[in-house]
């Protein structure tokens, strides 16, 4: 129940009137957000989320394993490369981290085209595993639809949204640096890491060359440089995704859970599975969801005068599509005829890399004596 610090929060069965001020689903970036503004504001918080409970720190299994500790040395199976198939198709897929993914046997997908979809059902969702880059949009962004003339313009602008990227960076906590480009906002920032020797030559080249039209910087990053409350600076050692014990990133775990924890206004429910938003087509209001405990198969009813579906982008459309049905065929709030179009889940894969001359011969070398090594052939000095 609420503030009951030996559950930690945590009510599998709900048990009680199953009333609360606010319902939030989903416990992921926005989900754990969300809870921790509601409750702060003094609103008792349902957090409903359809995997696992996972803990800050004691279920990072292998966030202090050294690599040899591991049976496979880092890689995964054969057996988990048929399970995972969507995972395996980037870079995501690695022995420390597999069951944090959803599994792809019992969350099965259909694709018309290639659609490669990461989840990750338990508590915290991606949280635990996102790269971290966090960067203000601009007026070049919320404009760009009037000055092209496609779609439909945003309704605010740059302007109006800043103060609310101040608030959030500055619990976050972004580390980066201020640079005055006028497209890509400066923020809240905590100190900046640094560029190693090869990103300053390259930047200087860029700026001497582009004469300040082109930018080479550090990344602006949830990755703390500084201790914050109950957290402490980033170690780099580059296992963020293992889940941080340090909390040297933003996640749930690490951040907005436990603010929401402190104010006793919180329930967290995991195995819960939100079946459909309920609506009152009478009073023209959602009333609450139902959802599906994923451990006995049983359905239950939470009731609140707010929801929010912070599902991820897909899971949160899925739910409005499968609600209030007898009202709209199409699913909750699908009379615009565009709920379950145009809908981003997350970009993949983006990016650009290099080999500086000198980390090339390096590889040269390394081969070589590698060759030598194994066949016992000396190579040409």
């Amino acid at each position: 129940m609420p503030g009951d610090s030996t559950s930690h929060n945590i009510n599998n069965k709900a048990t009680g009137q199953n009333t609360y001020d606010a319902i939030v689903v989903g416990s992921g970036i926005s989900g754990g957000w969300a809870a921790k503004e509601l409750t702060e504001k003094g609103l008792t918080v349902l957090l409903l989320e359809r995997g696992r409970n996972f803990e800050h720190v004691k279920d990072y299994k292998s966030a202090f394993k050294s690599p040899w500790e591991f049976p496979h040395r880092g890689r995964t199976t054969a057996e988990q490369r048929k399970k995972y198939p969507v995972i395996h198709r980037g870079w995501a897929a690695a022995e420390p981290v597999m069951d944090y993914w959803a599994n792809e046997e019992d969350n099965p997908y259909v694709e018309s085209k290639p659609f490669t979809w990461w989840r990750s059902y338990q508590l915290g969702g991606r949280s635990i595993l996102w790269g971290r880059q966090s960067y203000r949009w601009s007026d070049l962004d919320f404009e760009a639809n009037a000055k092209d003339g496609v779609g439909i313009d945003w309704p605010i602008r740059y302007r109006d949204i800043a103060p609310w990227y101040d608030h959030v960076e500055k619990f976050a906590g972004i580390s980066g640096s201020k640079e005055g480009i006028p497209h890509l906002p400066d923020g809240e920032f905590l100190p900046p890491m640094e560029l190693n020797c090869v990103e300053k030559d390259v930047a200087a080249r860029i700026k001497e060359h582009f004469k300040g039209d082109r930018h080479l910087i550090i990344g602006r990053v949830a990755n703390i440089t500084v201790p914050l409350p109950g957290r402490t600076n980033c170690q780099y050692r580059n296992r963020c995704w293992e889940g941080c014990p340090f909390g040297g990133y933003f996640s749930t775990q690490s951040s907005t859970l436990p603010a929401a924890k402190k104010t006793g206004k919180l329930t967290v429910r995991p195995f819960s599975i939100v079946k459909e938003v309920l609506y009152d087509k009478n009073n023209k209001k959602a009333t609450g969801v139902e959802v599906l405990d994923a451990e006995n198969n049983q359905t239950y009813q939470f009731n609140s005068k707010i929801i929010f579906l912070c599902a991820s982008a897909l899971n949160s459309t899925w739910i409005l599509l499968n609600s209030a049905k007898d009202v709209w065929p199409d699913g909750l709030g699908s009379s615009s005829g565009e709920l379950g179009h145009n809908v981003m889940d997350h970009h993949y894969n983006l990016g650009a890399s290099g080999f500086f001359a000198a980390v090339a011969i390096g590889f040269c070398i390394y081969a070589a004596l590698l060759v030598r090594a194994v066949t016992g052939v000396k190579t040409p000095a």
